[in-house]
């Protein structure tokens, strides 16, 4: 399955099924992004601002000034390398 964006009704959110478990519910910011891996990783990202993990999808939120064509294809490529096979 592949890792596609969707919009959500939050133009500055969109959710990432990554078509696996990932757990949570868990909500994650700059403060305690060290507690996972892949929250770390996304979080090198310039623009993101949270990001929700539960059941099989991953949420991004970014900054309202930040564009998603270059936050999107980042965020897409990091899972795909996090969840492998998917």
């Amino acid at each position: 399955m592949p890792i596609v964006p969707q919009h959500t009704p939050n133009p500055n959110a969109l959710k990432f099924s990554v078509g696996v478990e990932v757990g949570g519910p868990r909500s994650y910011v700059p403060a305690n992004a060290g507690d996972d891996p892949v929250a770390g990783e996304l979080f090198g990202i310039d623009g993101v601002m949270s990001v929700f993990m539960t059941a099989d999808f991953v949420t991004v939120t970014k900054n309202p000034d930040a564009d998603w064509s270059g936050i999107a294809p980042a965020v897409t490529a990091i899972l795909e390398r996090q969840f492998p096979g998917v």
